[in-house]
C-alpha cells in the first residue's frame, strides 16, 4: 500500500512538472547557459584583448609565440564556460612559436550576446576574429560547444590549416534532444525548439558539424570520452564519416563528457597532429 502511494506521489509530481515546463522554460534552458566569469591572473605572456565579432565585442586574451611565430592557435570553450579553460593549450603552445588567441563566445564569460546560438552565428563571431589575426595559418582548437563552432567555420575557412574537435555534437537537434530531462514528452521539446529559432533568430537544423564536415579540407582530429554520456561518441562518429579530407578519430577509455583533454597523453597526439597539418599546408603551397 505504502509503495503504490509513493508512486502515485511520484506519478504526480512529474505530471505537475510537465505542466510547469513550458515550451518557453524549455527554450530559455538552451538559449540561456550559465554565465561564469574568469578567475585567476592572467596567463604570463598573454594580454587582455577585445575581439571584432558579428557585431559585438568579444573579450579574450592573446597570448604572443616565444620566438618566431609559425601559426595561431585559436582555442574555443565548451557551453556554459570561459576563456580560462584555455590556460594548459597557452601554456603548451606558446613556447613552441605559437600565437594563442581565447576569447569567451558570445554570452559567455565576460563578453556580451542576448543568446547562444551554438555555432549558428558563433561561426560568424570566429570568421571576424581570424581576419583580425596577423596572416598566416590558423589552428582551432575546440571543446563542445567550441569544438562545433571550430568545425562549422573550418568548412568555409581556407586561412584554418587543422582542426582539433573534442566531444563535439554532431548537429543541435540531436544532442539537444538527448540531453532533455527524460520526462519531457517529444511535443513539447519539438515545440521547443520553434521558441527557441523565435527567440534566438536561427535555424536549429542549420547548426551542423556534420554536414559541416563535408566540406572542410583541412585535417580534422575527432578526439572523444569513450564514456560520455552527455554528448554520446556517435556524435563525433557522424561528424568523421561525413569527412572527405585528412582525419581521425580518438576515443579516449574511461572519459566522460569534457574529459578527453585531461587525458596525459592525448595532448601528445593533439601536437602530432598539428605538425603534420602544417607540414602538409607548407607541401601544398609550396607545390608549383
Amino acid at each position: 500500500m505504502a509503495g503504490r502511494l509513493i508512486g502515485a506521489v511520484i506519478a504526480a509530481v512529474l505530471i505537475a512538472a510537465v505542466a510547469i515546463i513550458s515550451p518557453k522554460i524549455a527554450a530559455g534552458g538552451l538559449l540561456y547557459p550559465s554565465r561564469h566569469s574568469v578567475k585567476g591572473a592572467v596567463p604570463p605572456g598573454c594580454e587582455n584583448r577585445d575581439f571584432q565579432g558579428d557585431g559585438l565585442t568579444l573579450r579574450g586574451w592573446h597570448c604572443g609565440a616565444i620566438g618566431k611565430r609559425r601559426a595561431t592557435i585559436v582555442h574555443l570553450h565548451g557551453v556554459a564556460d570561459n576563456r580560462g579553460s584555455s590556460v594548459g593549450a597557452i601554456q603548451r603552445f606558446v613556447p613552441r612559436g605559437f600565437d594563442v588567441v581565447a576569447y569567451d563566445s558570445r554570452r559567455h564569460g565576460e563578453s556580451p550576446g542576448a543568446v547562444c546560438t551554438y555555432g549558428f552565428v558563433e561561426k560568424r563571431d570566429l570568421r571576424r576574429v581570424i581576419d583580425g589575426l596577423p596572416a598566416g595559418p590558423v589552428v582551432l582548437i575546440g571543446s563542445s560547444l567550441g569544438a562545433a563552432v571550430a568545425l562549422q567555420e573550418a568548412g568555409s575557412d581556407s586561412r584554418v590549416a587543422a582542426v582539433v574537435a573534442a566531444e563535439s555534437f554532431s548537429d543541435l537537434r540531436t544532442v539537444a534532444t538527448e540531453r532533455a530531462p527524460w520526462f519531457l514528452p517529444r511535443p513539447i521539446v519539438r515545440q521547443a525548439f520553434i521558441v527557441a529559432e523565435q527567440r534566438g533568430q536561427f535555424l536549429v537544423d542549420a547548426v551542423s558539424p556534420a554536414q559541416a564536415a563535408r566540406t572542410i579540407s583541412a585535417p580534422v582530429l575527432l578526439i572523444h570520452g569513450a564514456d560520455d554520456k552527455e554528448t554520446s561518441p556517435a556524435h563525433s562518429q557522424r561528424i568523421f564519416d561525413a569527412l572527405a579530407g585528412p582525419r581521425r578519430l580518438m576515443l579516449v577509455p574511461g572519459a566522460g563528457h569534457n574529459q578527453s583533454l585531461y587525458d596525459p597523453g592525448v595532448w601528445g597526439e593533439v601536437e602530432r597532429w598539428i605538425e603534420e597539418a602544417l607540414e602538409l599546408r607548407e607541401r601544398r603551397f609550396a607545390a608549383p
